[in-house]
């Protein structure tokens, strides 16, 4: 399956989703959806993303966007998808619980890949 989203109309709305790395489930804990809506937020007052609704599960989140400036929805969501993993990563090696799990099962999958 293509890890690439294809948006044809720049000016469209669309409905996505994105899944954790094995469908972990890393949203279980607030300190990590904390980081998705602080994400969504920056995107929206720096990057133009108007955002219709958007749901976070325990181990994937949906999302309904439009990229309201530079009409370049791949780009959006691709910086999106980027910063967020990395700080997630980032807060996982912080905090102990559960750590060597998800980072076990993190970069199991980056190896396979």
């Amino acid at each position: 399956m293509s890890r690439n989203y294809k948006f044809h109309n720049p000016e469209g709305i669309y409905f996505i989703s994105f899944a954790v790395v094995d469908w972990l489930d890393v949203f279980t804990r607030n300190e990590y959806k904390d980081i998705v809506v602080e994400s969504l937020t920056f995107c929206q007052k720096e990057k133009g993303m108007e955002i219709f609704a958007w749901c976070i599960m325990t181990n994937h989140v949906h999302l309904i966007f439009r990229d309201a400036g530079q009409k370049k929805p791949q780009l959006l969501i691709g910086d999106f998808k980027r910063f967020t993993s990395k700080k997630i990563v980032q807060a996982i090696l912080d905090n102990p619980v559960r750590r060597r799990f998800y980072l076990r099962q993190i970069y199991f999958n980056r190896l396979c890949l």
